[in-house]
């Protein structure tokens, strides 16, 4: 399988500006500049697209590990915050709060660790990748 996404840039990098488009068009010219990047300009950014590709892809491996176990979560959502500090993407945040009927919140810190670790996301992520969890009742 192969995915793929265009990048088109104009101009310099502070005064330019470009946009992005995805093969399944989710993001058709989706624009994004300097601002919204470095500022809160309106646009999209590569560290909000890579926050976006590691929750759903852990969120993705959970609901997996979970059902090899045993378990049908109900709801799950992840946040993912992506730190980027001189140049440099240091950290992915994963803040998982789950609904998950019949499990412990050990159980839940156990195989939410285990889909970190296994999301295909997480094995490219160069970068410490951190983790806390909220179990619904």
């Amino acid at each position: 399988m192969k995915r793929n996404a265009i990048a088109v840039w104009n101009g310099s990098g502070k005064e330019g500006h470009g946009h992005l488009t995805t093969q399944s068009n989710v993001l058709n010219q989706t624009q994004y500049s300097f601002n919204s990047r470095f500022a809160e300009g309106i646009g999209t950014n590569p560290e909000e697209l890579m926050a976006a590709a590691h929750a759903g892809c852990f969120s993705m491996k959970l609901s997996f590990v979970l059902g090899i176990a045993g378990f049908t979560p109900e709801h799950i959502q992840t946040a993912c915050s992506i730190t980027l500090e001189e140049g440099v993407i240091k950290q992915s945040h994963l803040s998982l709060t789950a609904k998950v009927p019949g499990i412990s919140k050990e159980q839940l810190d156990d195989f939410a660790a285990e889909a970190k670790m296994n999301c295909p996301v997480s094995k490219v992520y160069n970068m410490e990748i951190t983790l806390d969890t909220t179990l619904v009742e």
